[in-house]
């Protein structure tokens, strides 16, 4: 069963990308929403995202899907305003980065009679605000839930058809082993993207009109990462911080190994390493996470964002 009216708290990229597909979809869907700056809600009333409402509590009332799209530390403050305005039966979830930081900030206020199943769509661009979504970001993308032990397989199975619908491909896990897989495919590498990107600032010898102008796609790479919304990233570093360092720690030994392979001349072993490290790159293609056209596909997406 589709959901009758579905809440966005938080008018973002990941936000406004749902509107888009609930819209593509052809879903008949109430959509409401609410963002904590006026200038953002009077963009999204502008784009025509949804009705837009001053108060998270007024876009949640009678919403029988309430998505939370709001920074990982905003969380907690979010949920004590809307509990006592969600409807009988609804489902709440949420976009986070971090899964159990956000239980551990959302579940403790939420009424008994609500669904809470957090979810993470792994779909994203460096961009941000209400005008970044497009109807497409989560088509063959992975959508994370994490349900918690006592969530009702019914309401489950419902939000994994709805996001489904929006493109998305669906799929379980722990909330804990959900966090410590993020540290290793998005968290330690943006947090070596923003290190990469301060260590070329930092470098007096490199001008900065050299950075800018002589950039190799690694670097662009790096810089498109780096822009991403430092808010956001705060957040998730702080919320996860067990996984990161745990993972950042074995990026610094391995790290530690090729130094020492470079400063011994050991071609041997960076040879093979660069040999196993090309092959996930070829797994991701053949799983069709990435394209392996040389612009990874971002001039299609920029054109998708910008229609």
């Amino acid at each position: 069963m589709r959901y009758r009216h579905v809440a966005l708290i938080g008018l973002g990229l990941i936000a406004s990308s749902i509107s888009h597909a609930i819209r593509r979809a052809g879903m008949e869907t109430r959509i409401t929403g609410h963002a904590r700056t006026e200038k953002s809600r009077e963009e999204a009333a502008r784009l025509g995202l949804g009705e837009i409402f001053p108060t998270a509590a007024e876009a949640v009332e009678g919403a029988d899907l309430v998505i939370l799209c709001v920074p990982v530390g905003a969380m907690a403050d979010v949920a004590r305003e809307i509990a006592p305005h969600l409807a009988p039966g609804a489902t709440v979830t949420d976009v986070g980065s971090v899964k159990q930081a956000v239980i551990d900030a959302v579940a403790p206020h939420l009424p008994p009679h609500v669904e809470f199943i957090p979810g993470h769509p792994i779909a994203g661009t460096e961009h941000s605000g209400p005008a970044s979504g497009f109807a497409a970001l989560f088509d063959n993308r992975w959508w994370l839930l994490t349900p918690l032990p006592e969530a009702d397989p019914r309401a489950i199975a419902r939000l994994e058809a709805f996001v489904t619908a929006l493109g998305a491909r669906c799929d379980q896990m722990e909330p804990a082993h959900h966090d410590l897989v993020l540290a290793v495919t998005s968290h330690v590498p943006h947090l070596i993207a923003y290190t990469m990107v301060g260590v070329a600032d930092d470098l007096k010898r490199v001008t900065e009109s050299e950075v800018i102008n002589y950039s190799a796609a690694g670097f662009r790479d790096f810089t498109r990462i780096a822009a991403s919304d430092p808010t956001m990233w705060r957040d998730v570093f702080l919320n996860n911080k067990p996984a990161t360092l745990e993972i950042l720690g074995r990026f610094t030994e391995e790290l530690f190994a090729l130094q020492r392979a470079i400063r011994t001349e050991d071609g041997q072993h960076l040879h093979d390493y660069f040999t196993r490290t090309r092959a996930i790159r070829r797994s991701i293609i053949e799983a069709g996470q990435d394209t392996a056209k040389p612009d990874f596909g971002r001039v299609g997406d920029a054109e998708r964002s910008a229609g």
